[in-house]
């Protein structure tokens, strides 16, 4: 049973808290014991109730009575069976009011807890961040000799970590020690993990990690991927390289993530080389390198301008067992578009088509954009027309880029027919664009095909981001200006 079931089906809060209070008064006879039951307790137990405020727990906490005795299978409690307790402490929403019901069952007579009271006690009193109660019951429990189990330990770890104490959970390990209970992997690396997220802590996780062996805990794939990664974020590249050998060394076999750690750390230090060595032993031995370790090594090699060798572990990856996606492909078209290569870039938009990989929004404006800085406008217009076709809405990169080229060669008409597709498509051009061509059109004196493509504006539903209006405003105080200048020259 996990200690999140014994929190349900189980009497509510109000109704425990009812009877609790009962004895106020008459006594807790109703509370602990059962009808045939009847004893009425020697103690006032008002101090059992006092506020569950921190401050007041403190102030009114009571001296534990010691009890040598422990109950036996013919004796019974006065307060009922340990599994009846379990279940009012589970109950309890308010921790300390639940450690208070703890406390007073600890202090009967013939009584002992479930170690399951103690679980459920320790992970409200984590959740709660009342973490010094938390030791005071692994003394209890190691005091009264329980058989704790591993998951007790698991538990505590995790809430060391989400509270962010790295001493405290450095400490735990130690703790089990303690205990008849011997640390598994999945401790260690638990804690390692919460060490090694701050950065003053890799050495002592390191200091552990050597340590654990002595300990019998012999750190798996996953304790050598924690601290491999740490020291490569730490700039410390040389030792996540030797703790990597280490694992060869000791029969610790490393995985996709092992290989992948080490090249993105090469390639965040510009040694793609490097890293393209690691691809390949990687796939001698047998490992299928996941896409996230594909796009880190085609990034890099993009990077550094090593365009061929992208483009041919582009075409390998299929053939080795990963399927390149979207990223991937745009990856390399990104590449190849800052080196003015737009027509290789074509090549691979191609390939991802043939490749079952549909291009997206991205594919196209690198694309075209790559086209536009190259001159290469009716190309770049081709490939607008097709994206447009297949549903995608032109990003205002890719049309001003286009517009913007198209101006720059005094070809009005064909800038003029982009901005009628777009307006064909309930696009609208941004303010930019339009005073951009507005100077250019008017240069030709084409008053007609001003006022054909305003007509077309005016069609269009106008949204906050187009800002067609003070385009217009623009226009006309243009257009003014220039009918006045020829008036007085003429």
């Amino acid at each position: 049973m996990t200690p999140e079931s014994l929190f349900n089906g189980y009497e509510s809060v109000d109704s425990v808290l009812f009877n609790m209070h009962k004895p106020f008064f008459s006594t807790f006879e109703n509370l602990f014991t059962s009808p045939r039951t009847v004893s009425v307790l020697q103690k006032p137990l008002s101090l059992f109730f006092y506020s569950s405020l921190p401050h007041r727990h403190q102030q009114h906490k009571r001296e534990q009575e010691p009890s040598n005795s422990l109950p036996t299978a013919n004796t019974k409690s006065p307060i009922g069976s340990s599994s009846r307790v379990q279940k009012l402490i589970a109950s309890q929403s308010d921790p300390l009011l639940a450690k208070e019901i703890f406390d007073y069952a600890s202090r009967q007579p013939n009584f002992q807890h479930s170690y399951s009271s103690y679980l459920i006690l320790i992970l409200k009193l984590g959740r709660a961040k009342y973490f010094s109660f938390i030791d005071e019951l692994l003394i209890d429990l190691k005091s009264k000799r329980y058989p704790v189990t591993p998951t007790l330990f698991s538990y505590i770890i995790k809430i060391y970590g989400e509270a962010n104490l790295p001493d405290k959970a450095l400490k735990i390990f130690y703790t089990i020690l303690k205990f008849d209970c011997e640390p598994l992997p999945k401790h260690l690396n638990g804690i390692l993990e919460i060490l090694v997220s701050h950065r003053n802590y890799v050495r002592p996780a390191f200091d552990l990690f050597k340590d654990a062996q002595r300990y019998g805990v012999f750190p798996n794939t996953k304790s050598y991927n924690i601290l491999m990664r740490a020291f490569c974020l730490n700039g410390q590249l040389s030792i996540a390289y030797s703790l990597f050998n280490q694992m060869f060394k000791r029969d610790v076999m490393p995985d996709v993530e092992s290989y992948r750690i080490l090249m993105q750390a090469l390639c965040r230090k510009s040694q793609v080389n490097g890293a393209v060595d690691l691809l390949e032993d990687m796939l001698n031995k047998g490992f299928v390198p996941d896409a996230l370790s594909y796009t880190t090594v085609l990034n890099s090699l993009c990077r550094k301008k090593k365009l061929r060798e992208a483009y041919k572990l582009l075409c390998r990856m299929k053939v080795k067992g990963c399927n390149p996606d979207i990223i991937h492909f745009n990856t390399v078209i990104l590449g190849f578009c800052r080196e003015g290569r737009a027509m290789d870039a074509c090549k691979v938009l191609e390939d991802m088509e043939s490749n079952g990989c549909l291009p997206n929004l991205v594919s196209y404006r690198t694309l075209v954009g790559g086209l536009c800085d190259q001159g290469m406008l009716d190309e770049a217009k081709s490939y607008l027309e097709k994206m447009i076709s297949k549903g995608f809405s032109p990003h205002f990169s890719v049309s001003n880029a286009l517009i913007k080229g198209f101006c720059n060669v005094g070809k009005i008409e064909e800038a003029c027919g982009v901005v009628e597709e777009l307006l064909r498509h309930g696009e609208a051009p941004r303010t930019e664009t339009w005073v951009m061509m507005v100077s250019r059109i008017c240069e030709v004196d084409n008053l007609q095909r001003i006022g054909e493509t305003l007509d077309k504006v005016m069609k269009v539903e106008l949204k906050g981001d187009t800002r067609i209006v003070e385009a217009g405003v623009g226009l006309e105080e243009y257009l003014i200006k220039r009918i006045q200048h020829r008036v007085w020259r003429d």
